[in-house]
């Protein structure tokens, strides 16, 4: 989505622009894939009212106005048994917290959206600042799961503001004057969404190449970049935006200086392994299940037809159950028939009604660069955008250093990019 906003942007501005993709179709981590007889989203996406990047950018492609919105349910899952916390009541009532812990634990996220100084919180480690103001109970019985399921053991080294990022997006919506934050999805999913930006750029004048991965990109001795294509074509451009996870992009740029590639190599990822499941039945009613209980296969349930309406699958149920890991994790090669039979029996511990043969269809899509994890100080290392390469520029993940990451998010960044820095 960086990349295909970047084209827009550019083609707006009269700039000739070719696009390229390694993969057969666009999108990336945001790509549309079959899973049985339906055709949806690889992974779990969410629209909120307030992602006002999006929207203006649905728009656009004449999209807004068909999104649907929807309220759903909040679950956890702790002590073996499932729990809904879908508004104040039945937060209080939530038995593994003590009253003082939920007191404690609704203070922290009510000041922590009133915060602005994300940068003071970039100075501190994540399970001081929690600790602190929720209390050492809730910080252990609460919050440390949740970090550990997006963060591993990285959660050691991450700032406060990844919080303040979290809290600060589900917020956002009622800092503008919104009385309540729904979720929004487009019927068709981000295969329609992916489809009518492609043609939206195509009569742009966009040269949109799919199945077309490069090799390398360094400076052209004529002036400009030379972009070497993995079939050994050499194509040259006036400029050129790498979007690729920063350790990709240091391996497809080698000209650049050490200490870039140092900066580059030097930026920590989460990967992700999400299994897909399609069910001939629903299973908690809960749009995401959060998991504080050790020992499970995933992270965290994502009932995706609480929000999508199932007739959009064909009557079926989507759940989607990620398991975030670090670059070079065992899970992100392991064989499917493994993942499939830990990730079902998963299910069957959480969901005593849930049986195996319920599930219609199963995919798993893994991917090893999904999110730079926000250490102490990041953005003070975070990769430049313009390089030491004449007209190279870099623009990825690695630069979201005051949001969580996530398509609004990455639309903002492509459109402040192409206002502030390129040409």
């Amino acid at each position: 989505m960086v990349g295909l906003t970047l084209a827009r942007r550019l083609a707006q501005r009269g700039r000739a622009v070719t696009l390229l993709e390694a993969a057969p179709e666009l999108g990336g981590l945001a790509g549309a894939w079959r899973l049985g007889e339906v055709t949806w989203d690889r992974h779990y996406h969410v629209t909120l009212l307030s992602d006002v990047h999006l929207r203006r950018l649905l728009g656009e492609l004449g999209l807004d106005e068909q999104m649907r919105w929807v309220t759903t349910r909040t679950g956890v899952y702790a002590g073996g048994k499932l729990y809904s916390v879908s508004n104040s009541i039945e937060f209080l009532r939530f038995p593994p917290l003590r009253l003082v812990d939920k007191l404690r634990l609704g203070a922290t996220i009510a000041w922590g959206a009133r915060l602005k100084d994300w940068k003071k919180l970039e100075q501190i480690p994540v399970g001081d600042w929690l600790t602190r103001l929720s209390g050492r109970r809730t910080f252990e019985r609460f919050w440390l799961p949740l970090l550990r399921s997006k963060l591993g053991e990285s959660w050691r080294e991450t700032s406060a503001a990844f919080i303040w990022a979290t809290i600060a997006r589900l917020y956002a919506a009622r800092r503008s004057g919104l009385k309540e934050e729904r979720f929004g999805y487009l019927p068709g999913g981000y295969h329609r969404l992916l489809t009518t930006f492609g043609a939206a750029l195509a009569a742009q004048g966009v040269e949109v190449r799919c199945s077309a991965p490069v090799a390398q990109i360094g400076p052209d001795p004529a002036g400009g970049v030379a972009v070497t294509m993995g079939s050994g074509e050499v194509r040259r451009f006036d400029g050129a935006v790498v979007t690729l996870a920063a350790p990709l992009a240091a391996r497809l740029c080698p000209g650049l200086q050490p200490d870039e590639l140092t900066r580059l190599g030097g930026v920590r990822y989460q990967g992700i392994v999400c299994a897909s499941l399609l069910l001939d039945r629903p299973l908690g009613g809960f749009y995401v299940t959060n998991i504080t209980d050790d020992g499970l296969p995933f992270t965290g349930v994502i009932e995706m037809t609480t929000l999508v309406d199932p007739a959009e699958l064909g009557g079926r149920h989507l759940v989607y159950l990620p398991q975030y890991v670090p670059t070079g994790d065992p899970l992100l090669t392991a064989p499917e028939p493994e993942l499939r039979e830990r990730f079902v029996a998963g299910l069957e511990r959480m969901y005593p009604d849930f049986r195996r043969e319920q599930v219609q269809a199963f995919g798993v899509s893994r991917v090893s660069h999904v999110c730079a994890i926000p250490t102490i100080g990041y953005s003070e290392r975070v990769p430049a955008v313009v390089t030491s390469v004449p007209g190279l520029f870099l623009l990825g993940s690695a630069n979201v250093i005051n949001g969580t990451l996530n398509v609004n998010e990455s639309v903002r960044l492509a459109e402040q990019a192409a206002a502030e820095v390129l040409p």
